[in-house]
């Protein structure tokens, strides 16, 4: 008689409807044959906490969090990882009987979908990195500790300098404004602004694209004006998809201790 139970995890967020959580853990628990249920929970806005608080007396034992919750996750986790105070964000939360673990797992599912699915080592790469909110804070210290040389741009200068010197003991990081790029060239611009959501365009100068650069933007399921902008000028683009999953497998790994193959969930999602 088997008589153990399945372990209950969630994605948490507001809204949550459109999360690919459920169906690419649901995916990663088939291949590793992992006995877990994995559901999205919409938290009301101010109810994250309480929310939090449910899961843990239901026997949940972790969950993955979204917008616009990650700072209230870094809040309330006792025990952090290095990457989740330099984040100064929480995307995955761990209960056990010490309590509530956070941590995470962008910048680390962005090095490797950037280096194992694309195919570009980041050391000694240029990367421009635009925005300087917590997309951009969550990725930096994976992206310097895989070696990149990073030049930090945002509307508001004065934010992507204090985003870089929050990181100039780890490694090359600077910040500066749009319109300082002009006459410089980058091998990887990563867009970590909202502007896909807007659908905002970008003051980037035309020349900001190295023969052969890769433009990332950590959007997907839609063709942003950075991405369209990319392609025009000679770019090779990727969509942010490769980012998800591979975070997804990060979180799946701190939690079950076992890390899946990412490349046929990621196809599997591609062809969809």
């Amino acid at each position: 008689m088997n008589n153990t139970m399945t372990d209950k995890y969630a994605v948490i967020g507001n809204p949550i409807s459109h999360s690919k959580s459920p169906e690419i853990h649901k995916m990663f628990a088939e291949q590793t044959g992992q006995d877990i249920s994995y559901e999205a929970i919409e938290a009301p806005l101010d109810g994250f906490n309480a929310t939090i608080e449910r899961l843990r007396s239901e026997g949940y034992k972790g969950c993955n969090v979204t917008v616009p919750f990650k700072f209230e996750a870094y809040e309330l986790a006792a025990q952090l990882s290095e990457r989740a105070r330099t984040a100064q964000a929480v995307n995955t939360l761990k209960f056990d009987a010490n309590g509530i673990y956070g941590d995470n797992t962008d910048g680390a599912g962005l090095v490797r979908d950037i280096e194992l699915n694309l195919g570009i080592a980041l050391r000694n790469k240029r990367v421009l990195l635009m925005g300087a909110g917590g997309a951009a804070y969550g990725v930096v210290l994976p992206l310097l500790h895989a070696g990149a040389h990073i030049t930090v741009a945002n509307r508001t200068a004065d934010k992507a300098r204090q985003l870089a010197a929050a990181f100039a003991a780890t490694g090359d990081v600077h910040g500066c404004g749009y319109d300082e790029l002009k006459n410089h060239q980058f091998d990887i611009v990563i867009n970590a602004t909202s502007a896909g959501l807007t659908g905002s365009a970008i003051p980037l100068p035309d020349t900001v694209f190295a023969p052969g650069a890769l433009a990332y933007d950590m959007m997907y399921g839609r063709e942003t004006p950075f991405m369209a902008f990319a392609r025009q000028h000679g770019a090779r683009v990727a969509d942010g998809l490769g980012m998800l999953v591979e975070q997804a497998a990060e979180a799946f790994y701190i939690w079950r201790g076992v890390r899946p193959d990412t490349k046929p969930v990621l196809e599997k999602l591609r062809s969809v």
